[in-house]
């Protein structure tokens, strides 16, 4: 199994900055993309940016030029550096991992895992 741990949410004024963090751990061979998806109250989760095992990102158009995703593939850990963050930049942030990993029958195949979510509350 695969475990997801997030953390770095909080409170900031509008304008401010956050940096998320996820650790990814547990039965891999590999991690081919990571990325972090967002859900604000009443909408649909979406995606915000996502980083594959070569470094190739891809962002949310709402966040290209204020958001960063980076990673550390040595530490299977995934960051997101938000600045100029919005009132909408409001919502649970839940980090994604698609990994070739072990599951609990003992069988090896490729899937999507999630962490619990973060919140990240940006005050106006």
């Amino acid at each position: 199994q695969v475990q997801l741990v997030e953390s770095g949410g909080g409170l900031v004024q509008a304008g401010g900055s956050l940096r998320l963090s996820c650790a990814a751990s547990g039965s891999m061979l590999s991690i081919n993309v990571m990325g972090w998806y967002r859900q604000a109250p009443g909408k649909q989760r979406e995606l915000v940016a996502s980083i594959t095992s070569g470094g190739r990102t891809n962002y949310a158009d709402s966040v290209k030029g204020r958001f960063t995703i980076s990673k550390d593939s040595g530490k299977n850990t995934v960051y997101l550096q938000m600045n100029s963050l919005k009132p909408e930049d409001t919502a649970v942030y839940y980090c994604n991992a698609v990994a070739f990993s072990r599951y609990a029958d003992d069988s090896w195949g490729q899937g999507a895992h999630w962490g619990q979510g973060t919140q990240v509350t940006v005050s106006s």
